[in-house]
């Protein structure tokens, strides 16, 4: 494995019967990159992270991530390697405050502690640390004592991705991260995710075309559970078969 690369899959697939959501995908993530996978519905985005953070057991093919075989590694033990996610759809606790959420999220690093109810003083206090530093990071750090369901949903997905960030990942995946939200809130998460590339690798599954062109350094394009194209941002944009397979299918995309 190529030691410059923090993620590599090879060959991998996932099958559901005769169907294959992912076919046989080789894909290199580099370190330090803000790594963007699109392709219309239907394209095995979602499948291929569903096998990368261990939800799914991929049908063939294996995953490396920094220089490590994970193919078979469950789930919470892949935060534990360094491996971070949010979620498409808003997973929070909504009675509980920003602050606490952050904390349960820092007391989860090693997978399945998140919810035990006693943590020893100097662990807790090294969470409450890292939730206050990453309350900054996130920029909601006058919302810390609210509850996380008096947020608007654009403060959620910005919530989220902290709690991605309190697991101090040297990989954050991020689903879908401008989902739902206004069209105000986008150039919030655009340049979060911006800095968080600074010192993150990143990688993202959007729909939005213009934050991915504008904050991508690479861009995997997938039709049919395949990679069609790989390439930086003007690449991608003036392929062909993108445009066929792809940016054609409709106009806002």
């Amino acid at each position: 494995m190529n030691s410059s690369y923090l993620l590599e899959t090879s060959s991998l697939g996932l099958d559901y019967g005769a169907f294959s959501a992912v076919g046989n995908v080789d894909l290199k993530i580099r370190k330090g990159s803000i790594h963007t996978v699109i392709g219309p519905n239907g394209a095995g985005k979602t499948s291929l992270f569903h096998c990368l953070t261990g939800e799914r057991k991929p049908t063939r093919g294996s995953i490396h991530f920094n220089g490590e075989n994970l193919t078979s590694l469950a789930a919470h033990k892949r935060v534990s390697k360094g491996m971070s996610r949010s979620f498409q759809i808003t997973s929070l606790f909504q009675n509980l405050s920003v602050r606490e959420n952050l904390r349960i999220a820092a007391q989860g690093r090693d997978g399945l502690n998140a919810l035990k109810f006693w943590v020893p003083e100097t662990a807790n206090k090294a969470n409450v640390a890292k939730a206050d530093e990453v309350l900054e990071r996130i920029k909601l750090e006058k919302y810390a004592d609210r509850q996380a369901g008096e947020l608007s949903h654009g403060q959620q997905r910005v919530l989220e991705v902290g709690m991605a960030l309190c697991g101090s990942p040297s990989l954050l995946l991020l689903d879908e991260p401008t989902s739902g939200m206004g069209v105000d809130d986008i150039p919030i998460m655009t340049g979060l995710i911006s800095e968080l590339g600074k010192d993150h690798t990143v990688m993202l599954i959007e729909h939005n075309m213009r934050l991915v062109m504008s904050i991508s350094d690479r861009i995997t394009v997938m039709h049919q559970g395949n990679i069609l194209i790989e390439g930086s941002p003007e690449e991608v944009k003036g392929d062909e078969q993108v445009k066929k397979a792809y940016l054609g299918e409709s106009g806002h995309e």
